[in-house]
């Protein structure tokens, strides 16, 4: 295993090696187009994320505090969770999304759940909103980068969704698939990914509890330069487990190809759970920087199994999670 060393002599990847080389040389040239519409200074780009905000409705959404998943961590600043995001089809910069999603369009939204169900849906906004009592549940959020956050999260158990549909036998896994409009998000069309974005779980984890159909954040709806206006939370899992501006959800019987597995399957593995103790090819995973507390260049916490959520634990009894990393 290989990791750079930065100028202290801590181990820190840096951004060349987020990820593979090849995807990182094509994405220099996404950067350079993007950069000559882009927005320009501090105070242009808090409008930018205001913008971004607004195009999502915002409004309380009356969700209750469940205290049984709430972690008691210190809750990452909105400013700095709307301002430091992976949402590539706004492109590869960490504020890239905020300066861009103003022009995702989150109303009308329809997400189409199909596959092996007996009731096949297509609902609207609206729909989800009432589906189930929305919750509020504060989550850790661990990227694969080695950096994390803490945001109040407000949905419901992925769960709730699934028996609406009423799955056959023969649906073994839940595939996510994201849009992908390339009038709504310049990112789209690059060649750092495949596109549309696909993310998936197996039944039992998008069935348990903690996988969270995602409608808001601190209160409020999704901005949508955090995955407007639905996404899941699986905290368990690296960030990019977590499928943003969502579409289609799609039951099958085999395995689906994920979008960062199809890019660099030896670096981010279908499961991608929290693990300390599997370091990713080009940087040791043993640790994390905290947004908005840790510096930049010293890691002050400890990296938690599972990030930390262990009643995941026995979904993954007796398999070897360095082999289904």
């Amino acid at each position: 295993m290989l990791i750079k060393r930065s100028p202290n002599g801590i181990d820190l990847p840096f951004s060349s090696e987020i990820t593979p080389r090849a995807i990182f040389e094509s994405r220099r040239s996404f950067i350079q187009q993007m950069a000559v519409g882009s927005i320009a200074g501090g105070a242009l780009l808090e409008m930018a994320t205001r913008q971004a905000f607004a195009q999502g409705t915002p409004g309380k959404l009356g969700a209750k505090l469940n205290p049984a998943y709430s972690a008691l961590d210190k809750q990452t600043a909105f400013k700095d969770a709307t301002t430091y995001n992976n949402f590539y089809e706004f492109g590869t910069g960490k504020d890239d999304p905020a300066r861009n999603a103003h022009t995702l369009k989150p109303r009308p939204w329809t997400v189409s759940i199909e596959g092996e169900v007996k009731k096949p849906l297509t609902l609207d906004l609206d729909q989800l909103l009432k589906l189930a009592p929305l919750e509020e549940r504060v989550y850790r959020l661990r990227c694969v980068e080695g950096w994390s956050m803490v945001i109040p999260w407000v949905g419901y158990s992925l769960s709730e969704l699934i028996k609406k549909v009423e799955p056959t036998g023969n649906a073994k896994y839940v595939e996510f698939i994201s849009l992908a409009d390339k009038g709504q998000m310049p990112g789209v069309g690059s060649r750092v990914l495949t596109w549309p974005y696909r993310e998936g779980l197996r039944m039992d984890e998008a069935m348990h509890p903690l996988a969270l159909l995602t409608l808001g954040m601190y209160g409020d709806v999704l901005p949508n330069q955090n995955g407007a206006p639905v996404r899941i939370v699986t905290p368990w899992k690296y960030g990019f487990k977590s499928a943003k501006s969502i579409v289609k959800i799609r039951f099958v019987k085999d395995q689906p190809r994920t979008a960062w597995n199809d890019a660099a399957p030896s670096e981010y593995g279908f499961y991608s759970n929290v693990n300390p103790d599997v370091d990713h090819p080009r940087w040791s995973q043993a640790s994390e920087r905290r947004i908005g507390e840790d510096g930049f260049l010293v890691r002050k916490r400890k990296t938690l199994m599972f990030n930390g959520y262990n009643d995941v634990a026995p979904l993954y009894a007796g398999m070897d999670l360095k082999k289904f990393f």
